[in-house]
């Protein structure tokens, strides 16, 4: 990293803390440490916070309250830490406004090659913020999806997915396309650059990247179908 950047641990488990910052420190961060969630908001009002590692369950305000809050005002990376690796406390957690979520025990190596993921995506997010000469063209952001045109990438909550050329292809229209409905004919045509003949390979096509890039794929966030007309995505 070129920037020295601050990391915000909230983890009410003194030992935890420590470790975090020590492992965080090694790689050349700056750490800032809170004990509960109205600590943790409180450091923000007084420190440039560039990513946050947030525990879920802490006294005094705990983690998804605290999330819930900062998002209210800032934009940067949170990991949520937490013992509870249940699916629907991931989907809780990831829905009040987290990026990422690691459960207890975690290989500290691990975490912070999390950290360090979620701030390269953080990093290029400012960089277009900031720099309204920046070249844009090709590439598309919604919520937690970026697809680059010009490196045929795709990143899902800042982690590379692989997609075939043909989902590739399928996304780009969709996503450069947000709100608009594309029949299954239509994006035969615009993909396969022929005429519609065996448009139901399309919905093979679209459940296969939806289990690539949703977290639940069967309640998709991102790529929606309309009964009866095609399918979207949906703009945020």
């Amino acid at each position: 990293m070129d920037t020295k950047y601050n990391i915000l641990v909230v983890e009410d488990e003194k030992d935890i803390a420590d470790a975090l910052e020590i492992y965080l420190k090694n790689q050349g961060y700056n750490v800032f440490k809170g004990y509960n969630g109205k600590e943790g908001l409180e450091i923000l009002k007084n420190q440039e916070i560039h990513l946050a590692i947030v525990d879920l369950m802490m006294p005094v305000m705990d983690g998804r309250e605290m999330i819930s809050k900062l998002r209210e005002e800032y934009e940067f990376p949170v990991i949520i830490l937490s013992a509870k690796s249940e699916e629907l406390d991931k989907i809780m957690g990831l829905n009040v406004g987290a990026d990422d979520y690691v459960t207890k025990p975690f290989k500290p190596m691990e975490l912070v090659a999390r950290v360090n993921s979620q701030l390269r995506r953080y990093k290029k997010y400012l960089n277009l913020q900031s720099d309204s000469t920046q070249e844009k063209e090709g590439y598309y952001q919604i919520g937690g999806i970026e697809l680059n045109v010009n490196t045929n990438e795709v990143f899902v909550d800042g982690k590379y997915v692989k997609l075939t050329p043909i989902e590739f292809n399928i996304l780009k229209l969709l996503i450069s396309n947000p709100g608009i409905v594309f029949s299954s004919d239509d994006i035969y045509e615009k993909v396969w650059k022929e005429s519609a003949v065996n448009s139901d390979t399309v919905m093979v096509h679209v459940r296969k990247i939806r289990e690539k890039i949703e977290l639940d794929p069967k309640n998709p966030k991102y790529l929606k179908v309309v009964w009866g007309v095609g399918y979207k995505f949906e703009k945020y």
